[in-house]
């Protein structure tokens, strides 16, 4: 009878968290029909599904699948990326606090695509496609510098101390790149203020295509891994006893988790807090099993920089808000709330 109990507990569970993520997807493409009909230009719904069956003017088909899709899918992809690259590192370091971009890892992956950025005439000038590989090696280069400065032989990594570690890295690299703006001419400085704005300065088919193999490869990977982090989750040398091989499994999900982040910062800019939120709030809702809450933080992730990228459009039409602020208008005051219940 108890066992039945239990099975019947899990199974609705498991049907509540398949509701929840029906119901985000769902919000998602609400979101991207706005978000389409969003800017100087109005499509009525009507254009709009001439325009996607291939009946609308040549204008509206300029306007809709060389501007407002490629950034709409870059927007759903990174924000995918990076709530679940936070997932990963709030898994694995057993920290709430911990995000890709409160711990520099952003930051580091910034500061070498501005690197490679400033060898060339402008900034369209630089090879798209090496962009996610040069902001993987710096992103990388940051993760290793703070788990070496945060790791204490015999007490491993305290929360406080991984996140204090981390803010001093992101602010050590943020100070190198203001050091660097010093030398750019008008075109390149523009970049980099758009970058540390945290606006999605990729917005055309060939930063959909650079970014999409590390989603495709890197994101089912994680999920693939969803019950490794379930038992990471128990501590070491209780994953150890049940047969994870723990130091091996923590060092290939960092470098996924990295990998997602820095992949999305190289289109995407310093867009910080979608990796602190999103899981936090899949948590609430599906609960701490990966097997749902990765899914989960994904969607969310993409609903929050979507949304966020659809408002800053909005709001000050013909101008905008760049999409971090908007973001961070959201994550800051959440991430201070989750800083002051932290007990140690």
């Amino acid at each position: 009878m108890q066992r039945t109990k239990v099975i019947s507990f899990e199974e609705a569970r498991r049907k509540h968290g398949l509701n929840v993520l029906g119901v985000l997807a769902a919000l998602i493409v609400i979101m991207f029909i706005i978000s389409v009909n969003t800017g100087y230009i109005r499509l009525t719904p009507l254009e709009l599904l001439n325009t996607l069956f291939g009946k609308g003017t040549d204008k509206q088909e300029l306007i809709l699948f060389q501007f407002r899709l490629p950034r709409i899918v870059i927007s759903i992809l990174i924000g995918a990326a990076l709530a679940v690259s936070g997932a990963v590192m709030q898994g694995v370091f057993r920290n709430d606090l911990a995000d890709p971009g409160i711990l520099g890892i952003n930051a580091g992956a910034g500061l070498m695509v501005m690197l490679m950025v400033s060898f060339y005439p402008t900034t369209s000038a630089a090879p798209v496609y090496l962009l996610p590989v040069v902001a993987f090696v710096g992103a990388a280069f940051t993760a290793a510098l703070i788990y070496s400065l945060a790791y204490k032989r015999h007490q491993g990594i305290a929360p406080i101390r991984l996140l204090l570690t981390g803010v001093a890295v992101a602010a050590g690299m943020s100070a190198a790149m203001i050091v660097l703006t010093l030398r750019l001419d008008p075109d390149k400085y523009q970049f980099v203020a758009t970058w540390l704005a945290g606006s999605i300065w990729g917005t055309s088919w060939k930063f959909v295509l650079s970014l999409l193999p590390w989603i495709v490869i890197l994101l089912p990977y994680v999920i693939y891994k969803a019950r490794v982090m379930n038992v990471l989750n128990l501590g070491e040398q209780t994953a150890t006893g049940l047969g994870a091989h723990v130091t091996r499994e923590q060092f290939r999900l960092l470098a996924a988790a990295v990998g997602l982040a820095a992949s999305s910062v190289a289109v995407s800019g310093g867009i910080g807090f979608v990796g602190l939120v999103g899981p936090h709030l899949a948590r609430r809702l599906v609960g701490p099993k990966h097997q749902l809450m990765l899914p989960a933080s994904a969607l969310l992730g993409a609903l929050l920089v979507i949304t966020a990228d659809t408002i800053g459009r909005r709001i000050l039409q013909p101008s905008e808000i760049p999409t971090g602020i908007v973001v961070a208008v959201i994550g800051a005051p959440y991430f201070l709330y989750l800083l002051a219940r932290t007990k140690s």
